[in-house]
């Protein structure tokens, strides 16, 4: 099951960022164009938000069935100084987990504004910001903190 987790976990981390970089350049475009918020635009905000969702409910059982986490817990005061270990316990869950509220705060309030100019602005805003986090709590293969394969 581990496996199946981290293989989906993978796969839906690029379904996630192709959808967040799509969704934050069309907010882009609908906002410095002044654009109408089409239903095109809602379903992007809604399936970016879904699909974020999936994500973090595949990390969480992920993190729920780890060895890698099961071992950092267990070894706290041993293993807290291991940057790899450390980050996958800690720093990844933690920054991804804020990264899913803020999506979930920006699409909930896109939703929730008036004129399509404040509703791009806040998508761009909200989702942009969500991006920053996700992009550094990836265990890049270049990463400093922990680096995984591209694909698992």
């Amino acid at each position: 099951m581990y496996n199946s987790l981290l293989f989906f976990h993978s796969i839906t981390r690029w379904l996630l960022l192709i959808g967040l970089i799509y969704t934050i350049c069309n907010a882009y475009k609908g906002y410095t164009k002044k654009k109408h918020f089409t239903k095109l635009d809602n379903a992007l905000r809604h399936w970016t938000a879904t699909i974020a969702h999936i994500q973090l409910v595949i990390g969480i059982l992920l993190y729920i069935k780890s060895p890698i986490i099961s071992y950092f817990w267990n070894n706290f005061s041993e293993t807290k100084e291991h940057l790899d270990l450390f980050f996958f316990g800690i720093i990844h869950i933690t920054m991804m987990f804020i990264a899913i509220v803020i999506i979930t705060i920006g699409s909930a309030l896109a939703k929730r504004r008036i004129t399509p100019k404040e509703q791009f602005k806040t998508i761009l805003v909200w989702f942009l910001i969500a991006l920053l986090f996700i992009l550094i709590a990836i265990p890049w293969p270049f990463s400093p903190l922990a680096n995984r394969p591209y694909f698992r």
